[in-house]
């Protein structure tokens, strides 16, 4: 007899989808997240506040953000109940048709669209509404009338509730301005006022994270348990199920315990996921792919400030991306990407200052601090500053593995990233942002971390857990479960085979409803 029918490794938006379901359908469900459970009276903002999550002292430092450093390429993600939904940017759509070309044959576009349908009605997305728009997407629109690219421009769809009425007019009076509501799941959320502070936690709970949908349904409503800072350790089959190890975070200390369950599903992300099973095949789940680790993505992910001064640009105004440049279609060079706006939130800029004096800090990442440092000055800090965003379909040929750091000590997640093979399509993703840049009278700023060491970040990993048609393929199957181990699952970024070359967090989340369909089909 198992503890828990099903347990939920991971809280974003492959576990949030799973716990959901498996609560639907009747299983007792565990969820064990990382991370706290966050609000908005508790989201870090002060700088001295607790931003960082430190995977090497986790029971110490468990902040809002887990960025890990890698030769040539750093990857930011979130830890909290809610996964990424809680520093996404709240884009929500579709990977265009191509882009399932080389995955496995039971996954199309067309057989997963009811999929992606039914994730945009859970999540209630919708656009920004005609009437506030934000002064990026005004520069966007002109940007891409002016190089030719006008019909390639749109808005995007989001994960947040806005309020018809509201309009700029009433910018100025902030929080008091958002109205309270309660959502078609029965949270409590606010409606937005563009605080501009998607990423670092929306003050009114405007945005529509997994914490006020599939997992606040899982909870509420089919009595998942959900435990924050519990930290998975390891995972071995026991009687007839699996028995999850975890360390307990706890006033600074390491508490371990185990559960035990039928299905486990792991949703750690592609980072957290592949590294949990590297560490689990070298000793309690040896059958494990050999693939495991392989073709990992950044998903083209791009940054070039660009610094408008003859005009309003507004960058910490309005949620942070609202719209898209599509040239996903090759046409430039046969290179595959989009463009998006991008916000900056203003404590960002009080951040970056305080880092600059931090000893820790590396020498490639303090000169692109540097840089931004000299024009993030004055009352509105950002009130020139237009962040050029991009994703692109990148080679995806990292490889996750452990490694033990120079002088001993327990192994660690180590990225082997080579450029080369993505070089071409990042070198046209910059010629274009600057384009577009140029075409609306503002100076971009290439990225020195680039231009120099040729180092990316990226907040969208993928892979390293791929799906595949077999074992010698990929690590799991199209429906997420691992070869060679029945009823253990991974739902999340870590299962995605190529880049996809937009926002994948529908994407994911779609893949985990079409998943769990034909887990609990199969179950009856």
């Amino acid at each position: 007899m198992t503890d828990f029918d099903a347990i939920v490794i991971g809280s974003g938006f492959g576990g949030a989808v799973a716990a959901c379901r498996l609560g639907e359908a009747g299983y007792r469900v565990l969820v064990l997240e990382r991370g706290r459970r966050w609000s908005p009276e508790n989201f870090p903002r002060a700088p001295e506040d607790p931003w960082i999550w430190d995977v090497r002292r986790p029971e110490a430092r468990n902040g809002w953000f887990d960025i890990r450093i890698f030769p040539n390429m750093s990857v930011a993600q979130g830890a909290g109940v809610g996964g990424g939904s809680l520093v996404y940017a709240n884009i929500s759509c579709e990977a265009k048709p191509e882009a399932f070309a080389y995955w496995p044959a039971e996954i199309t576009y067309q057989g997963l669209k009811p999929y992606y349908d039914c994730v945009a009605d859970y999540m209630s997305v919708a656009p920004v509404p005609d009437n506030q728009w934000t002064q990026r997407m005004r520069l966007m629109k002109e940007a891409a009338a002016k190089t030719g690219n006008a019909e390639r421009f749109a808005k995007l769809d989001l994960a947040v509730s806005f309020d018809p009425n509201w309009t700029y007019a009433k910018w100025k009076d902030g929080e008091a301005a958002s109205t309270t509501f309660i959502n078609q799941h029965g949270a409590k959320q606010g409606t937005c006022v563009h605080l501009g502070n998607c990423d670092i936690g929306c003050e009114v709970n405007a945005r529509n994270t997994l914490d006020l949908n599939y997992l606040y349904v899982a909870e509420n409503k089919y009595h998942a348990e959900i435990r924050p800072l519990h930290l998975v350790t390891a995972i071995e089959p026991a009687d007839g199920g699996y028995e999850v190890r975890y360390d307990r975070l706890y006033n600074g200390t390491r508490q371990a315990g185990s559960a035990s369950g039928k299905l486990v599903f792991v949703c750690a992300g592609s980072l957290g996921s592949t590294e949990l099973l590297l560490k689990c095949k070298q000793k309690t789940l040896p059958k494990v792919s050999e693939t495991l680790g392989r073709r990992w993505s950044s998903n083209g992910d791009f940054l070039t400030p660009a610094f408008h001064f003859g005009r309003d640009v507004d960058a910490d105004q309005g949620p942070t991306i609202t719209s898209r440049i599509d040239f996903l279609d090759g046409v430039r060079g046969g290179h595959r990407f989009w463009i998006e706006d991008g916000g900056f939130p203003q404590l960002a800029a009080a951040y970056v200052r305080r880092k600059m004096n931090d000893p820790t800090v590396g020498s490639k990442q303090r000169v692109l601090m540097e840089q931004l440092r000299l024009f993030l000055r004055g009352e509105r800090r950002a009130r020139h500053l237009m962040p050029w965003f991009a994703q692109g379909i990148d080679a995806a040929d990292g490889t996750l593995s452990l490694r033990t750091r120079y002088g001993g000590g327990q192994p660690e997640l180590f990225l082997d990233w080579d450029i080369r093979a993505s070089e071409a399509v990042m070198a046209e993703i910059v010629k274009t942002h600057v384009e577009l840049a140029a075409a609306t009278g503002g100076i971009p700023l290439v990225p020195a971390s680039w231009t120099l060491f040729r180092d990316l970040v990226t907040p969208h990993p993928l892979g390293g857990c791929n799906m595949g048609a077999t074992a010698a393929e990929g690590v799991v199957d199209h429906k997420g479960e691992v070869f060679g181990y029945r009823n253990l699952f991974v739902l999340d970024g870590a299962i995605v085979p190529t880049a996809i070359g937009v926002n994948p967090s529908r994407t994911i989340a779609a893949l985990a409803e079409r998943a769990m369909a034909f887990i609990v089909e199969e179950a009856r």
